[in-house]
């Protein structure tokens, strides 16, 4: 596995496979979703039944531990540990559906990638919880 991803809360691993598999909530009705592991790659793995729509507020949680991991800084962003070889970064990204933003940060709280056509707009909100972005 190349990247394993862990709740920040419990430090489960969430990919134990390949994929990045949450608890998610919205509208009362409770199930799990799969994500690729490849930061930027937003395809994501759903009930089949489930219909989306853009720009609802999703809630995430570790199928683990069960918190939220809304981040506590920003309630609009979802936060997970990446280890990446000897590296420990953590994952930031949208918890609104259909929005394409994921960010990556280094110990020193360094953005250090930005992922998907949105990042840029959600950037001004990292910039507010103090991340250095350079």
């Amino acid at each position: 596995m190349a990247k394993s991803y862990s709740c920040p809360k419990c430090r489960a691993i969430l990919n134990p496979h390949d994929d990045i598999t949450l608890i998610a909530q919205r509208d009362g009705e409770k199930f799990l979703i799969g994500f690729h592991p490849d930061p930027g790659n937003y395809e994501a793995y759903l009930p089949s039944d489930l219909r989306t729509e853009k720009g609802e507020l999703w809630c995430f949680s570790c199928p683990v531990c069960q918190q939220d991991l809304a981040s506590d800084e920003e309630g609009e962003l979802c936060e997970l540990e990446l280890q990446e070889g000897v590296e420990k970064l953590r994952v930031l990204f949208s918890r609104i559906a259909g929005e394409k933003a994921t960010f990556i940060v280094g110990p020193d709280r360094k953005v250090t990638q930005k992922f998907g056509p949105d990042a840029e707009r959600k950037s001004h909100q990292l910039a507010f919880m103090k991340y250095n972005l350079d």
